[in-house]
């Protein structure tokens, strides 16, 4: 097995935000951002696995601040954990005022991405070199939250869901409930 440092995924882009990325408030577009980081995600899997990657989930998108037209976007993307085909992409969002120099954190989020051989099959990626604290963070931030998915999706299923063991926390929720 192969194993590669965080850095070896990292990726930066830059993109001047324009009218035509706007929505109708004047404001960019929060479907355009969410296509630039898929991309970045997409570039930053696919640099550490050596394979095409597509995207299984995205977890929690904030939008924590508003991008301006004019505004200079960059994104930052590097691979925070690794299981064995799949990847999270960390992709951290920041708008640059080009006139004053002003930075924002306007958003960041994560993505699963599965890498993907020649015949569309998931392959392995190679393991991941926890070189720092901060590595460390990342990867245990990753590895909760990826767990905390399975047990979420495991609790809700369908055929396992038991109502009444949550019909008194839908009394504190704007609902009518007509059963």
């Amino acid at each position: 097995m192969t194993y590669k440092y965080p850095e070896d995924s990292h990726i930066t882009i830059s993109e001047l935000m324009l009218p035509s990325h706007s929505n109708f408030s004047g404001k960019i577009h929060g479907g355009y951002i969410l296509n630039l980081m898929d991309q970045i995600a997409f570039a930053c899997a696919a640099k550490y696995s050596g394979h095409y990657a597509v995207t299984a989930s995205v977890d929690k998108v904030d939008f924590l601040m508003p991008i301006e037209v004019g505004e200079l976007v960059h994104m930052k993307a590097a691979v925070n954990y690794v299981g064995r085909s799949s990847m999270v992409v960390g992709v951290r969002v920041e708008a640059e005022n080009i006139k004053t120099g002003e930075i924002k954190h306007c958003n960041s989020s994560f993505f699963t991405m599965v890498a993907r051989d020649d015949n569309g099959k998931s392959t392995q990626v190679p393991g991941l070199i926890l070189n720092s604290e901060h590595a460390v963070r990342r990867f245990v931030r990753s590895a909760i939250r990826q767990a905390q998915g399975k047990e979420r999706r495991a609790k809700f299923k369908r055929d396992s869901f038991k109502i009444e063991e949550h019909l008194e926390l839908l009394k504190d929720y704007n609902i009518k409930l007509e059963l």
